[in-house]
C-alpha cells in the first residue's frame, strides 16, 4: 500500500478521486492500493519556550537558543496558557497509523517551501523512516495531476527546499521569541512583538508616514497657455516655477500685453516601444488587485487559492512571471478556452493568431512554479471578487502574448516673451497589447493627446493664459500595493553601492508570506487603514521609535537572509552556518534591546472612576483598575477604532470622549459616536444631536 499526504482535505479528495481511492474513512480515503490523507496546514511546529522549561519572561533566560530544536503538535491559546490542538492531535494519529501500514509515501503537500516544511515536520515528529517521493504540480486539473504521478520525483531532490524552509522557520523563532521578550522586559509596560520580517516592514511604513507628516508643503506658481490650431486644442506650461505669486502674475500681464502668440523653438519626436507585460507572479497580482479592486494582499491570496483549488488557475504562490518551453505548447488551447467566457470574448478577438509573443518563455527564470495562468476549465458561478481576480489573470495572459505597443512621443518647446514653455504629445502608432483592455494611458505613462503639425519657427496663437497655483508633493503614504512593491524591491533602497548591487532583485519576505506579514502588523495593532493608505498606530510608532536604529529593523540585513535562504534552497549554501549566524544575531539584538534606555511613555496618572482610590493601569488593549474587587475595565479597541490615551483621559476625568469617527457596527456600517461613562461606571455610546442620533 502507498500513502499519499496532501496539505488540505479538498486537494486529497481530488487526488483520491483520480486514483480510485473512493472509500471514506475517518481522516483519510482508501482504495485501489492507496491511503490518501491530509494535514490541516502546519500540524507540527517548533516548540515554544515553555516546552524547554522556560516560563514567563525571564531576563536571565535570554537569549533562548534551543539545541536541539524540539517539534511539538500545533497549540491553541486557552485561558492564560497554550494547549495542544485536539483536531491536530486526532489527525496526526490518523497519519501515524497510515504511515505505519504503508510501504512508501507520496508527498502531495503544496509544491513550495511551506508545503515541504509541513510534511517534513510531520515526518520528523512521527519519527517515520519510510521512503517518500514528491508529487510536484502547478495545477490541480486532472491532466496536471496525472502528469505529476507519471513523473514522481525522489524525496531527496527537495532536501535543499526543506533546509531553506527549516532555516527560515528557526530564524523566525530565534529572532521573534528573543527580540519580543527582550523588548517587553526592557519596556516593562506590556507585551511587544518583534519579528525578522515583520519589524523591517513596520519600519518601512513608519518611516514613510513620518516623512509624509513632517513634510513642509511649499507653494509655487506656473503659467499655463491655451492654444488652438487646425481645430485641435492643447495647452503648454512654463518651465519656470515662481515662488512668489505676484511675480508670476506680473509676468503673465507682460505676456498678455506683449503679443497674442508664442513661437515654436523646437520639435522633437521619437518612437517609444512598450513591451507587453509579463505574466503575474503572486506579488504582481496582489499589487494590481489592491490598485484596481481595493483588495488586501491577504484577500487576493485567499481568492487565488480558492480559484486554484477549484482548478481554474495554476498554483498562485509563485515568484516567477515566466513559463518553461514545454508549457508554451498549451497556451493556444488556453486562449481558445477563454473565447467561451463572456468577459474575455472581446479581448480574445484582438489576439493575433500565429504571431504570439514568446517573451514569457524562459526556462532559467522559472522558480518553484511558473507564472500565473488560467487552465482550460472555464469558471461559472463565481463570486464577484473571484470573477474580478480571475479576469485579471486571464486578460494578463492575453496581454502577455500580444505584441508591443508603439507610441510617438513629441516634445515641443515654445517661447513667449523670453519665457520658455513646454508641451508633450502622444500618438498611438501600433496599439499591440494595450488593445486587449483598451487602456492607452495609465499612471506613469504619457496621456494620449494628438497635436497639430508643428515645426520650428511656427507662431501659435495664445487663446488664454492663466497662473496655476501648485504645491510640492509630500512622499506618498504606502497603500498595500506600494508596500508590496517596497518589500519586493527592498534591496534597491540600500545605500551601500556594493550591497545594493548584490541584493537588487531580493526583497524581504517571499511572495507566499508577504500578505501574512502585513496581516500580522494589523493583528498586533501596529498599523491601520486610512482609506487606501496604511498608517502606523500609536503603538506601531512607539515600537518603531524603540527599534528604528537597531539591527532588528534593518531592511538590508533581512534582504541578505532571503538571498542566503535562496542559496540553501539551491544547495549553494550550508544551513548549519546560517543557523549559527542567526543565533549570533539573536544574541546581539537581545542584548541591544535589554540594554536600551527606553523612555517610559509619558502616560497620565489616572484615578479609577469607580473606586476613586487606585491608579489605573494603561495598556495598548485595555485600561483597568488593579483592585480585583473594583475590577473596572475599559477596552481600547471599540468597534474597530483604537481609543487614544487623550480620549481615555477625557472619559475618566470628564465622563465622555471626544467624537470618535469611523467606528463600524456588527452589520459593517460606519458611524461616529462619543463613548460615555454612565452612572453605573459602564460605558455606552452617545450620538451627535440632529444627526439621526441612532446606533446603526
Amino acid at each position: 500500500m502507498k500513502a499519499i499526504i496532501a496539505e488540505k482535505p479538498s486537494v486529497a479528495r481530488e487526488i483520491a478521486t483520480l486514483l480510485g481511492a473512493s472509500e471514506k474513512k475517518d481522516g483519510y480515503l482508501t482504495g485501489n492500493g492507496y491511503f490518501v490523507t491530509w494535514a490541516f496546514g502546519h500540524l507540527v511546529g517548533l516548540a515554544m519556550p515553555g516546552d524547554y522549561g522556560i516560563s514567563g519572561f525571564e531576563k536571565a533566560a535570554l537569549p533562548i537558543l534551543p539545541n536541539p530544536f524540539l517539534l511539538t503538535v500545533r497549540k491553541v491559546k486557552k485561558d492564560k496558557g497554550y494547549t495542544a490542538d485536539s483536531g491536530a492531535l486526532k489527525q496526526l494519529k490518523v497519519i501515524e497509523q497510515i504511515f505505519n501500514q504503508c510501504n512508501s509515501i507520496i508527498v502531495a503537500t503544496d509544491a513550495g517551501r511551506e508545503g515541504e516544511l509541513i510534511f517534513r515536520y510531520i515526518y520528523a515528529h512521527l519519527k517515520c523512516n519510510k521512503p517518500f517521493e514528491r508529487l510536484w504540480i502547478s495545477s490541480l486539473t486532472e491532466k496536471a495531476i496525472k502528469q505529476g504521478f507519471d513523473n514522481l520525483k525522489s524525496g531527496s531532490d527537495f532536501d535543499g527546499l526543506y533546509q531553506a524552509a527549516q532555516g527560515r522557520s528557526r530564524a523566525d523563532w530565534l529572532v521573534g521569541i528573543n527580540a519580543s521578550q527582550a523588548l517587553s522586559i526592557a519596556a516593562g509596560n506590556g507585551v511587544y512583538s518583534l519579528g525578522r520580517v515583520q519589524t523591517p516592514t513596520l519600519a518601512l511604513i513608519c518611516k514613510r508616514y513620518l516623512e509624509n507628516k513632517n513634510f513642509s508643503v511649499q507653494k509655487y506658481w506656473q503659467i499655463q497657455l491655451s492654444h488652438s490650431k487646425e481645430f485641435i486644442d492643447f495647452k503648454s506650461l512654463s518651465i519656470k516655477k515662481w515662488e512668489d505669486r505676484k511675480q508670476a502674475e506680473d509676468t503673465l500681464k507682460s505676456i498678455q500685453r506683449n503679443g497674442k502668440s508664442a513661437t515654436v523653438t523646437s520639435v522633437e519626436s521619437k518612437n517609444v516601444t512598450e513591451p507587453a507585460p509579463l505574466l503575474f507572479d503572486l506579488t504582481g497580482l496582489q499589487k494590481e488587485a489592491n490598485k484596481k479592486l481595493n483588495l488586501s494582499a491577504e484577500e487576493t491570496l485567499n481568492i487565488a487559492q480558492s480559484l486554484y483549488e477549484k482548478k481554474f488557475i495554476t498554483y498562485p504562490r509563485t515568484g516567477s512571471k515566466y513559463i518553461p518551453e514545454d508549457v508554451w505548447a498549451e497556451i493556444p488551447n488556453l486562449v481558445r478556452a477563454l473565447q467561451d467566457r463572456e468577459t474575455c470574448k472581446q479581448a480574445v478577438t484582438k489576439v493575433k493568431w500565429g504571431r504570439f509573443n514568446k517573451r514569457i518563455v524562459n526556462d532559467l527564470r522559472v522558480t518553484d512554479h511558473h507564472g500565473l495562468l488560467v487552465t482550460e476549465k472555464i469558471p461559472s458561478a463565481l463570486s464577484a471578487k473571484e470573477n474580478a481576480v480571475y479576469d485579471m489573470i486571464a486578460l494578463r495572459l492575453l496581454e502577455a502574448i500580444s505584441g508591443a505597443c508603439t507610441k510617438e512621443i513629441t516634445d515641443i518647446a515654445l517661447e513667449a516673451l523670453h519665457y520658455d514653455f513646454v508641451l508633450k504629445g502622444c500618438k498611438i502608432l501600433e496599439p499591440g497589447w494595450r488593445s486587449i483592455k483598451g487602456y492607452f494611458s495609465e499612471e506613469n505613462t504619457e496621456p494620449v493627446q494628438d497635436l497639430p503639425e508643428l515645426k520650428k519657427g511656427d507662431e501659435i496663437k495664445i487663446k488664454e493664459s492663466t497662473v496655476l497655483e501648485k504645491t510640492t508633493k509630500a512622499p506618498v503614504l504606502y497603500t498595500e500595493a506600494g508596500l508590496l512593491s517596497a518589500m519586493e524591491s527592498a534591496g534597491k533602497q540600500i545605500e551601500n553601492n556594493e550591497e545594493r548591487k548584490a541584493l537588487q532583485n531580493i526583497g524581504i519576505g517571499t511572495p507566499a508570506t508577504r500578505s501574512a506579514i502585513i496581516e500580522t502588523l494589523f493583528n498586533r495593532n501596529y498599523i491601520q487603514r486610512e482609506k487606501k493608505s496604511l498608517i502606523p498606530t500609536e503603538k506601531g510608532l512607539q515600537v518603531y521609535e524603540l527599534v528604528k536604529n537597531k539591527k532588528i529593523a534593518d531592511v538590508a540585513m533581512t534582504a541578505e537572509w532571503e538571498l542566503t535562504l535562496q542559496k540553501i534552497e539551491n544547495n549553494e549554501s550550508d544551513v548549519t552556518v546560517f543557523q549559527k549566524e542567526m543565533e549570533t544575531y539573536a544574541t546581539t539584538i537581545t542584548n541591544e534591546l535589554l540594554e536600551s534606555a527606553i523612555a517610559k511613555e509619558n502616560l497620565p496618572q489616572l484615578t479609577c472612576p469607580k473606586c476613586k482610590s487606585q491608579k489605573l493601569i494603561l495598556r495598548d488593549k485595555i485600561v483597568k483598575c488593579p483592585d480585583e474587587v473594583c475590577n473596572w475595565i475599559q477596552f481600547r479597541n471599540v468597534c474597530g477604532v483604537q481609543v487614544s490615551i487623550a480620549d481615555v483621559e477625557r472619559l475618566v476625568n470628564k465622563g465622555k470622549t471626544s467624537l470618535i469617527k469611523g467606528m463600524k457596527s456588527k452589520a459593517g456600517k460606519k458611524f461616529n459616536a462619543y463613548i460615555v461613562l454612565n452612572e453605573d461606571y459602564r460605558t455606552s455610546f452617545g450620538f451627535e444631536k440632529n444627526k439621526g442620533g441612532k446606533h446603526p
